[in-house]
């Protein structure tokens, strides 16, 4: 069975959905009681170490594998001028990629993180999605499944990162539609543009609005409006972690939004997912208001490529080598608290 149909029986309600296991991340839970600390006297580290253990089904998680995947895929949008960059940069930067040269590769190294660049038919760029539909629902399904098929099986935590210059109107255009938030709000500088084109992009993302509209009742459907090829193959990347329990470290803005999208499928669809850092992009702090999720880190970052979610993923480290390699009060023989 292809992949393409495996994601359309998800959306059809005919696969079965992994869930968090609670049985297991309690027995973590208790776990933390034992260590030679005052409970939760490391904070977010012990929840994310709990979380970790719920996901993975183990009550000592491990990050033995993880992966850093980016998809890139240029768009027809950038026609219009709303980007710093040309999209000639979106090739360029793959090549930067596989040669090792930007800041992904020096934060993987850093992590001991694996890294796979995935260029997504460079030559031929979505369509301008302010006059048309950016692809169809066939094309959608398409990258979805290229997403799908590339997370690795033996993987234990994924990060997804994207390189796509103009894929923040995408992103913008996708969250105001699913969060019914203002143009104004949610579109921000991306690589740098000044304030006329600033003011420009803000323009053609609401008559891109009014094209299309703001009601979708699945992922493909608004993917097909307004997304990108990058853009989906996050998405189904989401989806494939998801069956496979796989715990997923959501980069940033475009990450987050194309992620998003799986909401129209299921509200609790992104439960295995953590949100790295909070994108110095504005739209990003309303997609985690509207989705209830904090970042783990905020360093003002807006660079894409996967970065803050390498960065995060050291943090994540921290948590289970607490959680894993320290003594119980009992082995220590430390004296546990007085009860009053």
């Amino acid at each position: 069975m292809s992949k393409v149909t495996e994601i359309e029986r998800i959306f059809y309600g005919k696969v079965s959905i992994p869930q968090f296991d609670h049985t297991t991340a309690n027995k973590a839970k208790d776990l933390q009681k034992q260590l030679t600390k005052p409970v939760g006297s490391l904070g977010k580290l012990e929840k994310f170490a709990i979380w970790m253990a719920g996901w993975q089904k183990k009550v000592k998680p491990t990050i033995k594998n993880p992966y850093c995947l980016i998809f890139a895929g240029n768009h027809g949008i950038s026609n219009k001028g709303i980007s710093a960059y040309p999209s000639e940069v979106t090739f360029q930067m793959v090549e930067n990629f596989k040669n090792g040269g930007a800041a992904i590769n020096q934060l993987c190294k850093l992590a001991n993180i694996k890294l796979s660049v995935i260029p997504m038919d460079l030559d031929k760029p979505t369509r301008d999605f302010s006059e048309e539909k950016a692809m169809k629902n066939d094309e959608v399904l398409s990258f979805m499944k290229e997403g799908f098929e590339a997370v690795p099986s033996d993987c234990d935590l994924l990060i997804l990162g994207e390189m796509g210059i103009a894929n923040t109107s995408s992103a913008s255009a996708i969250s105001c539609a699913l969060f019914n938030e203002p143009v104004e709000e949610m579109t921000g500088i991306g690589t740098g543009i000044n304030k006329h084109q600033l003011s420009k992009k803000i323009k053609i993302i609401k008559s891109a609005l009014e094209l299309h509209g703001t009601h979708f009742n699945d992922p493909a459907s608004i993917l097909s409006c307004y997304g990108g090829k990058e853009i989906a193959a996050i998405a189904g990347s989401v989806i494939s972690a998801r069956l496979m329990s796989i715990p997923v470290l959501l980069d940033g803005f475009i990450s987050t939004a194309a992620a998003s999208s799986l909401t129209l499928f299921k509200k609790r669809i992104l439960d295995h997912c953590l949100i790295s850092h909070l994108s110095a992009e504005p739209g990003h702090a309303r997609i985690l208001k509207n989705l209830k999720k904090e970042p783990i880190l905020d360093l003002n970052l807006r660079l894409g490529e996967g970065s803050g979610a390498a960065t995060a993923l050291l943090i994540l480290r921290a948590a289970l080598v607490t959680h894993n390699g320290m003594s119980t009060f009992d082995e220590a023989k430390v004296s546990k608290k007085i009860n009053s």
